[in-house]
């Protein structure tokens, strides 16, 4: 089985939606997708076939103060809008097509990371009953968002312990995988001083969520080692912006942004047989 993963990172992943426009454009669709935090946000667009959504979305809101604002905090103890990202834009203002997506054949993935066990867990995205709480949980970013609560659970962002579910794609029993990043491949990622801070506020209410937290970069440098085994060994094609290409996460700029976009579109078109490559029958 092919699978999908895909890397968050706030407004980074707007590389990945010209990656996943490009896969619609060819008629590519993947039986499984997985991913983490605005990636998978993101990628349930893709797999409800609405090539160009998330462009139209980040283009008409990334300055507005319902999607983005400190006093979001006032009201939602989030830095982002909840309401309106996750149940106004999809709901009124940029409809998704549910039909589409709850009809259309596989399996969607999004990991979160058990703010109490302090472990990764990947639940069914398609799942109508949870999936706005669910698409909440996986961007959690701590402090940037509060704790979200699905069938009970309290959850954060799932890139905390699983940035770059791979290994669970393969355990799901993909052996072919499209892995689309959003850093440049010399990016490694450096002890950060705001999952310290978390790290101490949140020490007394969920004590097993520090280790993560503290252990992050090392978490993630070592799936990046991972990918590149896999894709020497002729299992996973990446994709990932270049040096030139790369946008910070929370990037104001809307003409990079839109050139991110056009870079992971017309990276995707390049690679065009790679990709397809992965769908070739086993000899």
């Amino acid at each position: 089985m092919q699978g999908l993963v895909l890397e968050g990172g706030t407004f980074r992943p707007i590389f990945s939606c010209g990656v996943m426009d490009a896969l619609l454009e060819m008629d590519i669709h993947f039986p499984y997708v997985i991913g983490v935090s605005a990636g998978i946000a993101d990628g349930v667009s893709y797999v409800s076939r609405q090539k160009g959504r998330n462009l139209e979305i980040i283009t008409n809101y990334r300055h507005d103060k319902r999607y983005i604002g400190m006093r979001n905090f006032l009201k939602e103890r989030s830095m982002f809008g909840l309401e309106f990202i996750y149940e106004t834009v999809p709901n009124e203002l940029i409809p998704f097509d549910y039909d589409t997506y709850y009809n259309s054949p596989g399996v969607v993935k999004a990991g979160v990371t058990d703010a109490e066990l302090g472990r990764p867990f990947y639940l069914d995205a398609k799942n109508p009953e949870t999936n706005c709480e669910l698409l909440k949980a996986t961007c959690a970013l701590p402090l940037a968002f509060p704790p979200i609560k699905v069938e009970g659970r309290e959850y954060f962002d799932g890139g905390i312990c699983d940035p770059i579910p791979a290994r669970q794609a393969e355990k799901d029993g993909c052996d072919k995988l499209l892995i689309v990043l959003t850093r440049p491949a010399s990016y490694r990622k450096t002890p950060s001083g705001a999952n310290k801070f978390a790290a101490t506020v949140y020490r007394k209410k969920y004590p097993n969520l520090i280790k993560p937290l503290l252990t992050r970069h090392d978490v993630y440098n070592r799936q990046l080692e991972y990918c590149a085994f896999l894709e020497k060994q002729g299992r996973a094609v990446i994709l990932r912006p270049s040096e030139e290409a790369q946008i910070d996460s929370f990037e104001k700029d809307m003409d990079r942004i839109k050139g991110v976009y056009e870079y992971g579109y017309t990276l995707t078109l390049e690679n065009a047989e790679r990709i397809r490559n992965l769908f070739a029958e086993k000899g």
